[in-house]
């Protein structure tokens, strides 16, 4: 295996991840599919172990010994959340299962509620389906409408037209921090600046650029973020939604029941202060606890090494399977794109690709990565998608490249 890439010591980070001496028949596992959802390390498995093994309890329910050692836990990992994002405090971390349920909570408890008939939702052609499906539900309760920021041809956000498309009209841009189909980092900031301009409010989809590059929600001055544990070496159902306090407290909770409230009456209830009245029943404890350990994790290797990785093994991705005879979509240059790397093999498939790939233990994702309106504006049914982590070396890449052309000799 390759040893320092970008400044990291994948060899020795490898080792935490037991997952990763599994062989598939005979051939060593190549995990090429980060961008759906990560591997665990050693230490967040353990973390979340040894809260059911010892601490195992309801958070802020019991006054006995356990119970109130889930409770610290849990709003340690939420204190570690906050700090992880640059965010001003951990009230402004909710807890959810991942992006997909906080942008619904957006779409709901701010958007049912403020948007109405006239206003615009202001999204981009590059959305992953959890940043439309939710507003598209939300739009036609309330009248308002949605508008798109279409793309160019290398995979980026066209903005030669913002100015007609984000108007005084627009109450909320909500735009992806990096495509899950292209790899396009968004420019963040200009959009953020944009929108305020003209008084509207931002929520950023963070699934994809939380687990691989440095967020400081206070620097960016967005409303909202959103994150999905599972991404970012923590355990599924994992995850939540950073915003800004006054703009949480304004809102509606999606969901209603038990702990999130403060007092019930017959015909009426009134809810406890964020972030706890977002947070019905018994939440994710011991998954949210894994994501505090993945968060240790990743503050140890440090995020400005994790994106250096990132572009060097994704500079190597690029240039090896657009050699290959590979079609890539989305920008070519590294330094603006992230490693989820979708490409077009030849005329074969990237459904039987994924199959005779898996013969030789390389996992990638083929489909249309949940962003048909992607493939609908490159004019493609699918893409094979190869996407890097901390833990993948160019060696891994080069046993990618090697399946392509068994793949070719098989169908064509």
């Amino acid at each position: 295996m390759n040893g320092h890439i970008g400044g990291l010591d994948v060899e020795r980070i490898r080792k935490d991840f037991p997952i990763l001496t599994r062989t598939v028949g005979d051939r060593p596992l190549v995990y090429l599919d980060s961008a759906a959802t990560s591997q665990k390390p050693q230490q967040v498995i353990d973390a979340e172990s040894d809260f059911y093994a010892h601490h195992n309890a309801n958070a802020h329910r019991g006054l006995y010994m356990l119970g109130e050692e889930a409770t610290e836990l849990f709003e340690g990992a939420r204190a570690n959340l906050a700090r992880f994002f640059g965010a001003p405090g951990p009230e402004t971390i909710v807890f959810t299962r991942g992006t997909t349920e906080s942008m619904n909570l957006i779409a709901q408890g701010w958007g049912r509620r403020y948007l109405r008939e006239g206003d615009e939702v202001l999204l981009t052609e590059m959305e992953h389906h959890s940043n439309i499906v939710p507003w598209q539900m939300t739009v036609a309760v309330t009248g308002a409408t949605l508008r798109y920021i279409p793309l160019t041809d290398d995979g980026q956000l066209d903005l030669s037209r913002l100015g007609s498309l984000l108007t005084d009209r627009t109450k909320i841009l909500s735009v992806t921090g990096m495509s899950n189909a292209l790899g396009t980092i968004t420019p963040l900031r200009q959009l953020i600046d944009a929108a305020h301009a003209v008084g509207a409010i931002v929520a950023v989809d963070g699934a994809q650029l939380a687990p691989h590059h440095a967020i400081d929600v206070t620097a960016l001055g967005c409303e909202f973020l959103t994150f999905s544990g599972h991404k970012m070496l923590g355990p599924t159902s994992s995850g939540g939604l950073y915003g800004k306090a006054e703009v949480l407290d304004a809102m509606d909770p999606m969901f209603g029941g038990g702990e999130m409230i403060h007092e019930v009456f017959h015909d009426r209830s009134t809810y406890k202060p964020v972030p706890y009245k977002f947070e019905a029943g018994t939440m994710q404890i011991a998954q949210q606890v894994g994501l505090g350990a993945a968060v240790d994790y990743l503050d140890a290797i440090g995020m400005d090494v994790v994106r250096a990785h990132e572009e060097e093994i994704t500079r190597y991705a690029l240039d090896r399977l657009i050699d290959a005879g590979a079609t890539v979509f989305g920008p070519k240059d590294p330094s603006i794109r992230g490693g989820a790397v979708s490409f077009w093999y030849k005329d074969v498939h990237p459904h039987d690709l994924a199959t005779i790939l898996n013969e030789d233990g390389v996992a990638i994702r083929a489909g249309h990565h949940c962003a048909q309106l992607v493939m609908r504006r490159f004019d493609t049914p699918a893409t094979a998608r190869a996407s890097f982590y901390i833990y993948n070396t160019k060696e891994e890449v080069d046993v990618l490249v090697e399946s392509l052309a068994k793949a070719e000799s098989i169908f064509i």
